[in-house]
């Protein structure tokens, strides 16, 4: 307050110029008299001369004596007793005495004696501009949401100046801004200002306004004071969250363990708090698997395994990641993540026999097919790890040769085999993909030789020598002989039997031989001055049976190395029935081994085709729709009736045609036909005639052998037609103890020709 008070003093030095005219202006107003003076006049400044105001006797102021008894609130004020000058007694401070009272005026209660009189004296203090506005704090601070509306108003404090009237606050102004203006309204007496928004606010852009309002007096010179305005912006739910990319790529290798982290998304959000927190999740549209393979972490946007990765069921992953702020409401941003599986070499090769023969006769021809493998690997879609090395063991008259199609393999033999060498072998594939390390996988195949009778009887002792007493028992078994066979079962049947050798014919009435063991008897007493010695060789009578050794032929489709391939062109407009082609197959072998059966091994679509088991011939089992597949494929299987059964195979394919083009297609392919028919009907001309020729021949060997023999024979003809398709036929006869066979197209004559059989 001193402070004040000297400020106010140094301010008002024009008060004490003015003072001399002020103190003119006394009125008398019913027995008051009222003085004016400003505020901060010096003290000791006469306010004015009561007794003279009054109109008391000048003359007698001597004996009069002039003195305030209103009380010590007004000690600003003193008189002079013995003139009665009003004078100020201490210093006057307006706003002090009369705070925003105005006018402010201060009641005298002045005493005269002699005689005592009694008089008010108004003593009215007029204010003088010696404050300046000011703010009751120092600074202001405003929260607005940056989502506030232009026009919106906010009241501000006002400013507070003890001085009155033109001395007291009469204006606000407010700092030059872009967002802001200022708008004042009057409450009374009071002037308010107002904050008005004129411009939208991005807190991302400008988070906090200084202001400055400054208040201004209506003095002269006027006075002022300021408040520090801070607008603070609160931020608004109004951006949404950003990605650093739109799609992230990412790698990893199968079989990764669970926990593993793949890749970590960034998304960033320019609010603040709860507004500007993220949150990571895995769009809904994704499979449930996904959820099972992979983790997104919500707070952090890491992304980790949580599940096996198997590169043969899924190489390339596709997510979707959702980035959600906290906001109300919450505003959120899209990504993808694609993830590429790195194939590790993880699955063995596997081999698969889809055909085996079991059992191959030794006198199967160099690549003869043995089995037919197939081989795959789960990694085959991931380059090197699915390239395969196929071996066999070495050593072994066996080897392996690729099909057509890519990991399909024959085994066949590469060389002669031998049964009585060698009758049982032990193949072991080996299957060794590229990876790193290499994986392998084996498989063993058990192949048995079949017995062929390719080995003639033999007498391990030849000759033998034996001697006899004289005057033998006749009919007794005297000594026996022992014939080897190295081939089995009935190839390796022996039978015995003695036979004349030139000149010798009574031999045959002195010895006779059991067939089955060998045993030799006497059939009379030996005299040994009558006959001293006789021999006979050791010999064998070898029978030759036919063998299933011969696999089919396909004559149609043309054939090449037991495997075939056509193609057959109908029109779409066919009935069910329609005769598409027929397969021609023969088989050289006899009797049952040259018995030919078909059989449809993959077809593209049962319902359409059907094979005649025994014709060969192909047919439409319905008509052909709109939604039916243009090209077919049918594999046929041609095998014998062997013990051993042989089969070769053949593929035809089927086209559909629309009418017009079958048309134009047939008579290429009859001309064709009847190219090949032609060629069919030749060879059969020239195996007919063949068979003829040696049919006369054997019947002249037959009509001498027989005219050179006894008249005691029977014939039996047996004749044996094979099946059609086939060029195979047999024709049997026996004639007494002898049998003779007759086979086409291969005529082979087998008969008795002495010694063991």
């Amino acid at each position: 307050m001193e402070a004040g008070g000297q400020r106010r003093g140094t301010q008002c030095w024009w008060v004490a110029i003015s003072f001399s005219l002020m103190l003119s202006c006394v009125e008398r107003v019913s027995a008051q008299i009222k003085y004016s003076v400003p505020e901060e006049v010096k003290v000791g400044s006469v306010v004015g001369n009561v007794a003279k105001d009054l109109g008391l006797d000048i003359s007698s102021l001597e004996e009069r004596r002039f003195r305030i008894v209103s009380g010590a609130e007004d000690a600003q004020f003193e008189v002079n007793p013995n003139n009665g000058a009003l004078y100020v007694h201490g210093n006057i401070d307006r706003e002090e005495l009369c705070e925003r009272i105005h006018p402010c005026i201060k009641n005298l209660k002045l005493v005269a004696e002699n005689p005592m009189e009694i008089h008010h004296v108004g003593v009215e203090i007029v204010d003088v501009n010696d404050n300046s506005p000011s703010f009751q704090e120092y600074e202001k601070i405003l929260e607005m949401s940056e989502s506030t509306i232009t026009g919106r108003r906010f009241q501000l404090p006002t400013a507070h100046d003890p001085d009155v009237v033109t001395n007291t606050v009469r204006m606000y102004k407010l700092n030059h801004n872009d967002h802001f203006s200022l708008q004042i309204r009057e409450r009374g007496e009071d002037k308010v200002p107002f904050l008005v928004l004129q411009k939208s606010l991005d807190r991302e852009k400008e988070s906090e306004h200084k202001l400055i309002l400054t208040a201004v007096d209506g003095g002269n010179p006027p006075r002022s004071g300021t408040l520090n305005v801070t607008v603070i912006v609160l931020d608004s739910n109004d951006n949404h969250p950003t990605f650093s990319q739109e799609v992230y790529y990412a790698t990893i290798r199968e079989n990764t363990d669970a926990g593993v982290f793949v890749i970590k998304l960034n998304a960033t959000d320019l609010d603040e708090g709860l507004n500007g927190q993220i949150e990571y999740f895995f769009g809904g549209e994704l499979k449930g698997n996904l959820y099972e393979i992979f983790n997104m972490d919500k707070d952090t946007g890491e992304l980790r395994i949580n599940g096996e990765i198997d590169f043969e069921k899924t190489d390339i992953f596709k997510l979707d990641v959702h980035a959600t702020d906290k906001g109300q409401p919450p505003m959120s941003a899209d990504c993808t993540v694609i993830i590429n599986v790195l194939d590790v070499n993880d699955n063995k090769p596997e081999i698969e026999v889809t055909s085996l023969s079991k059992i191959v006769s030794e006198d199967s021809k160099p690549g003869t097919v043995v089995a037919l493998i197939s081989i795959t690997d789960q990694d085959a879609d991931a380059g090197v790890n699915g390239k395969i090395i196929l071996s066999l063991t070495s050593g072994l008259p066996f080897e392996l040769k690729p099909s057509y199609k890519e990991n399909v393999y024959s085994v066949v033999t590469k060389d002669l085999l031998d049964r009585e060498e060698v009758s049982q072998y032990e193949l072991t594939i080996k299957a060794t993909d590229c990876g790193e390390p290499p994986l392998s996988t084996f498989k063993t195949l058990n192949i048995h030789v079949a017995d062929v009778n390719d080995n003639r009887p033999h007498f391990p002792i030849n000759p033998l020598h034996f001697y006899l007493f004289e005057n033998n028992v006749a009919g007794k078994s005297i000594f026996s002989v022992s014939a080897v066979d190295k081939d089995l079962s009935d190839n390796a049947a022996i039978s015995y039997r003695i036979v004349k050798e030139g000149s010798q014919n009574d031999i045959m009435s002195l010895l006779s031989i059991n067939s089955d063991n060998g045993h030799i008897s006497t059939l009379k007493s030996f005299d040994f001055e009558t006959l001293k010695t006789f021999h006979n060789n050791v010999t064998v009578n070898v029978f030759i049976l036919d063998q299933n050794d011969n696999a089919p032929v396909i004559l149609y489709p043309l054939s090449s190395n037991g495997s075939a391939q056509g193609v057959e062109e109908i029109p779409r407009n066919v009935n069910a029935g329609h005769l598409v082609t027929k397969v021609r197959a023969y088989d050289a072998d006899i009797g049952y081994n040259g018995w030919l059966l078909f059989s449809l091994q993959e077809v593209t679509d049962h319902s359409l085709f059907a094979l005649d088991r025994y014709t060969g011939q192909i047919r439409t089992l319905r008509s052909f729709t709109e939604t039916d597949e243009a090209e077919h494929k049918l594999l046929i299987l041609v095998k014998d009736n062997g013990n051993v059964s042989l089969s070769a195979t053949a593929t035809v394919i089927v086209k559909l045609v629309e009418p017009k083009e079958a048309f134009a297609a047939s008579d290429v392919k009859s001309a064709a036909k009847d190219n090949e028919d032609s060629n069919v009907i030749f060879y059969l001309m020239i195996t007919l005639g063949a068979v003829s020729v040696l049919f006369l021949v054997s019947i002249i060997v037959l009509i001498a052998m027989q005219c050179s023999k006894s008249t005691d024979y029977t014939s039996k003809y047996l004749q044996e037609a094979n099946y059609d398709g086939t060029l195979c036929h047999s024709i049997q006869y026996r004639s007494g103890d002898r049998k003779y066979m007759l086979v086409g197209p291969r005529m082979m004559l087998a008969r008795g020709i002495g010694e063991a059989s």
